[in-house]
């Protein structure tokens, strides 16, 4: 067999040499370089995204093709955490009865996705978190809670949120610093003279520091959980208008059933306003001519009961509906769970956001108002003073903040109204000269 030289080989090989030559040339720096390029960095954390992305695609149903379409956006990761159709198939997934067991693949896949460096996968694993921790602590304290199977891919999850805001911490407590009226600020002028004393500074503590836990005991799961809150809580703004919702929807169910005294204080400023007075005890006296309660206890024979049921749910619906607010769309989740001060600070600090944020959308804020007066008047049963004095104060300023909205949106439609109306046409005047 004869082998024809082909006279291109030459230009061939040369052409592949001066590429390869080329190729040398234009090499990828050294990882050192490559570290401090922001576009390898960006293009870095994308593939990350749609690597994970495109695994949480294969855990979901057949629609999870849908999922693994938003892993071929410019961000994956917020493309997903603006998909209400994703959040729903996720949502249907952590709600299934046999989700949150050791071996659930989906609370495994938001294990490992909070172990990523990339933040915005890690907000996406914190996004879900009150949907997570409502389901956790709903079923943990449910009636029939010793025949549900493990739980232990909802505390892996809860865990890990956890050890990583220990590790923020390093082992110092969360402080706050109270002002001193003694010394002038910027809205206040003291009566006396100031004096510089350092050791009159006073320092809150609200959180103690962190210990590490390997297991969700029974005895900390009040800090594990609300320590994960506020985790929650620092990338609250964040967070779309769903999770919020999740947020405050449970919040109102870990209150208990519903009760009149939760639109006392309303009440009581009404009748405020109205008679120029009011009890001083007002905030935790209890409407039991209303309720049905006395000394602790539902009064009564057993026929009464629907009927002061039917009492409480129409005065509730009536002081919530002079508030704007149409209780009959926001559904509860969940359901009554112990509130110790280590749980329910966190709350309170995330419905403070979801009330007065000023991006949120009205579902949200309307969402929040009935969870804080929901836990204001668990709050006045369990004679709770901390969040009597918290939940109180957002209820005030919820409603100022209403009455404000109600008289901007009261004074913009008048003058709208008014610069619509035809004014009459003056009659020209007459100027009388004499001569």
């Amino acid at each position: 067999m004869d082998f024809h030289r082909n006279p291109s080989a030459n230009s061939a090989s040369s052409s592949t040499s001066s590429t390869s030559s080329a190729a040398a040339h234009h090499q990828p720096p050294p990882s050192s370089a490559t570290d401090n390029d922001p576009m390898h960095s960006l293009w870095e954390s994308v593939s990350k995204q749609r690597s994970r992305i495109l695994s949480l695609a294969a855990l979901l149903p057949s629609d999870g093709v849908a999922v693994s379409s938003l892993a071929d956006s410019d961000r994956p990761a917020v493309s997903l955490l603006s998909s209400p159709s994703t959040y729903s198939l996720i949502s249907s997934a952590l709600s299934s009865p046999k989700s949150g067991s050791g071996s659930d693949r989906l609370c495994q896949w938001l294990y490992e996705t909070f172990q990523s460096s990339d933040p915005h996968l890690r907000l996406l694993v914190l996004s879900f978190l009150p949907l997570l921790s409502g389901i956790y602590l709903s079923r943990v304290h449910s009636s029939d809670s010793s025949s549900l199977p493990s739980l232990a891919g909802f505390e892996a999850v809860l865990l890990a949120v956890y050890s990583s805001e220990a590790k923020s911490r390093a082992g110092k407590p969360l402080l706050v610093q109270i002002p001193d009226l003694s010394q002038p600020s910027l809205y206040h002028a003291p009566r006396n003279k100031p004096v510089d004393d350092r050791s009159r500074q006073s320092v809150g503590v609200l959180s103690p520091p962190l210990e590490p836990h390997l297991a969700v005991k029974s005895t900390k799961r009040a800090i594990i959980v609300g320590t994960a809150l506020d985790c929650y809580y620092k990338q609250v703004s964040q967070m779309p208008a769903w999770s919020k919702l999740d947020f405050c929807k449970f919040a109102a169910a870990w209150a208990g059933q519903d009760c009149p005294c939760r639109t006392k204080l309303d009440r009581d400023e009404d009748n405020h306003h109205e008679n120029g007075n009011v009890n001083g005890n007002g905030h935790i006296r209890l409407l039991r001519e209303d309720s049905g309660f006395s000394n602790g206890t539902r009064s009564g024979d057993g026929d009464e009961v629907d009927y002061e049921d039917d009492v409480i749910k129409e005065v509730v619906v009536v002081e919530m509906n002079n508030l704007g607010i149409n209780e009959e769309n926001l559904e509860t989740k969940g359901v009554r769970i112990p509130l110790p001060w280590e749980l329910l600070r966190p709350v309170v600090t995330i419905l403070g956001h979801c009330l007065f944020g000023p991006l949120n959308s009205q579902d949200v804020k309307d969402s929040a108002s009935v969870a804080v007066r929901c836990l204001y008047a668990r709050a006045s049963h369990d004679l709770a003073p901390q969040a009597i004095l918290a939940l109180q104060s957002l209820i005030r300023l919820d409603k100022n903040a209403r009455a404000a909205a109600t008289t901007a949106a009261t004074v913009t439609t008048n003058s709208s109204s008014n610069a619509n109306t035809p004014s009459k046409a003056k009659k020209p005047e007459i100027l009388l000269v004499s001569k």
